[in-house]
């Protein structure tokens, strides 16, 4: 009895971390130069999809419209603006791929992967021009 007491008590503690490895949930993007938060994205499942969008800015000097956007996008407010379409867990099951994340200061939207790390405390994001790259760790809003 108290040995399937305590295995249900180690599931119960460890059921919350399994739930966080995955890009799903609220996140703080990381500014590349310096390293402060800049924008709180919150990422859902939709139909096994990710969509992703900016709940807020956290830089002062941000612009208020997407004015670099060239789709359907173009001149739509930042705060709402849904900036990551797509991504499907790959077989992996540590990945999610074949989505797209626009990057609404200069208008250009990148492939891309979501990677949970840290035991999903941060979430490892990569955008891809052709063989090009660039990598960001985003990290989870508690």
């Amino acid at each position: 009895m108290y040995k399937a007491l305590a295995a249900l008590f180690a599931i119960a503690i460890a059921a919350p971390a399994w739930a966080q490895m995955t890009p799903v949930g609220t996140w703080n993007s990381i500014d590349d130069k310096t390293n402060q938060p800049k924008a709180e994205i919150q990422i859902v499942d939709n139909a096994g999809a990710l969509s992703g969008k900016i709940l807020k800015t956290l830089k002062p000097d941000a612009k208020p419209t997407c004015t670099e956007c060239t789709d359907d996008r173009k001149d739509k407010p930042i705060a709402g603006l849904e900036i990551i379409r797509g991504g499907t867990q790959a077989e992996s099951g540590d990945v999610w791929e074949g989505g797209k994340i626009l990057d609404p200061e200069n208008g250009k939207e990148y492939r891309a992967t979501f990677t949970p790390i840290e035991g999903g405390k941060q979430l490892q994001v990569r955008g891809f021009i052709g063989p090009f790259f660039r990598t960001q760790v985003w990290k989870r809003v508690q």
